[in-house]
């Protein structure tokens, strides 16, 4: 099959390329960028006029609730989701029923997703079993199983020394290690940022040393071993400081930030709405412009959705009791674009780090347009305005601020830009034919 994707705008952050021309896939791979390939004929032409055709997106973290969830999604619906949002490469976090401590949970992830084709999915292994933090997990059988790194994700380590022996082993056999930095001790109980106004709504605060302790240590284990290392969700001002330090000291570190802490601050809370409920918590105006500093200068390689779809009744409740996370895997990209229209981020740098970035985090062969890559490719178009609603979205779950909801004080509004086609290695993934 050669298809032809023509007069788009070609726009690459990994080639530094910001341009109008045709793109050109057979089968599954890119095979040229302007200029046809002797003797290539296309099946199939996609006029893209006045549309960008970008890499598809990287996302470091997406629960897709399968198995054991299944009221909150599947993998079939998280995995559509995440395509309607331009995602063909995600990676899912190990805290499924059952765990994914075992090959076989690993499998179960994967040949799910291949039935449902619509996202690349790479499964995180569980660092201990059970993520209980004592023993640990069978690492080389996992990532044999198909696993892209291994972590203790939300799940706190408390013994030490387990934590350092699993990443002596782990750096022995050239595994990535993904760290949740969070002392539990100070952040148990918390659903927000400690602050004014924690105080103020008499809510119970989570201080930035529950992240920046826990960080530390784990910096400490990491130059200590040699482990491959990228923390998981920074959310204050002192973590990327302390990450720019380990950069200059040599360290190999990299690091994400969920789209949320880049768009959102604490000040939000004063409506007492649990969709505002996550972990870390929404931060200070400064954790938040920090953060996006440190995605400008490199320290923060990447952006994630962190996407984690909840049923209406885990929001249903008080603040504190509602379950944390939100579900915008599918609006990734036009959410991300508030960035650059508030001129936050320039767009070069926005796209990379929905890409490329991501990828070198895990060192896989994706968000890029280059010639002989997989032909993972999304039509953008970034000037369409839409409402995301319960009637529309593709996610099962129903914890986003920025769905419409006509019953709220002050219900969202309209999206700026939207994927209108994404393609799964050459093949159109989304919308369904």
């Amino acid at each position: 099959m050669r298809t032809t994707i023509k007069n788009g705008q070609i726009i690459d952050p990994s080639q530094s390329l910001n341009t109008q021309t045709d793109l050109h896939i057979e089968d599954d791979k890119i095979v040229a960028i302007g200029q046809a390939p002797d003797n290539f004929t296309a099946d199939h032409e996609v006029d893209a006029t006045n549309l960008w055709v970008l890499p598809g997106l990287v996302d470091l973290s997406v629960a897709l609730r399968e198995p054991g969830y299944t009221q909150k999604g599947t993998i079939a619906s998280e995995s559509f989701a995440a395509a309607a949002g331009g995602v063909t490469t995600l990676v899912c976090p190990p805290d499924t029923s059952p765990i994914i401590d075992t090959p076989s949970v690993a499998a179960l992830i994967q040949d799910k997703a291949l039935e449902a084709g619509r996202t690349n999915v790479l499964p995180i292994g569980a660092l201990t079993k059970s993520l209980a933090g004592e023993q640990l997990s069978n690492m080389v059988a996992l990532t044999e199983a198909g696993c892209i790194a291994l972590s203790n994700h939300r799940q706190p380590m408390a013994n030490t020394k387990v934590l350092f022996r699993a990443l002596e082993y782990a750096a022995t056999h050239d595994i990535l290690v993904v760290f949740h930095p969070d002392e539990t001790s100070l952040s148990v109980g918390g659903c927000v940022h400690e602050g004014m106004m924690s105080t103020m709504h008499g809510l119970a605060g989570i201080p930035e040393t529950a992240e920046t302790i826990a960080l530390a240590r784990d910096l400490i284990l990491v130059q200590k071993t040699g482990v491959k290392a990228h923390f998981a969700r920074l959310s204050c001002a002192k973590s990327v400081e302390m990450i720019a330090d380990a950069k200059a000291q040599g360290m190999d570190v990299t690091a994400d930030v969920a789209l949320h802490n880049l768009l959102l601050t604490d000040d939000v809370l004063g409506s007492f709405d649990g969709h505002y409920h996550v972990i870390p918590p929404l931060r200070s105006e400064e954790d938040r412009l920090t953060l996006i500093e440190g995605l400008k200068s490199g320290i923060i390689t990447a952006i994630c959705s962190d996407h984690q779809p909840h049923e209406k009744m885990a929001k249903t409740a008080p603040f504190a009791a509602t379950e944390p996370g939100m579900a915008n895997v599918e609006a990734l990209l036009p959410l991300s674009m508030l960035l650059v229209d508030e001129g936050d981020i320039p767009l070069p740098t926005l796209l990379h780090s929905l890409t490329k970035g991501p990828a070198s985090c895990l060192g896989i062969d994706a968000g890029t347009l280059k010639v002989g890559s997989y032909a993972d490719i999304i039509l953008f178009d970034s000037t369409k305005k839409w409402t995301w609603s319960e009637q529309s979205k593709q996610t099962k779950g129903s914890n986003s601020p920025w769905l419409y909801n006509p019953m709220a004080e002050m219900p969202a509004g309209d999206l700026a830009g939207k994927v209108v086609a994404t393609y799964l290695a050459g093949r159109q993934v989304f919308p369904l034919h």
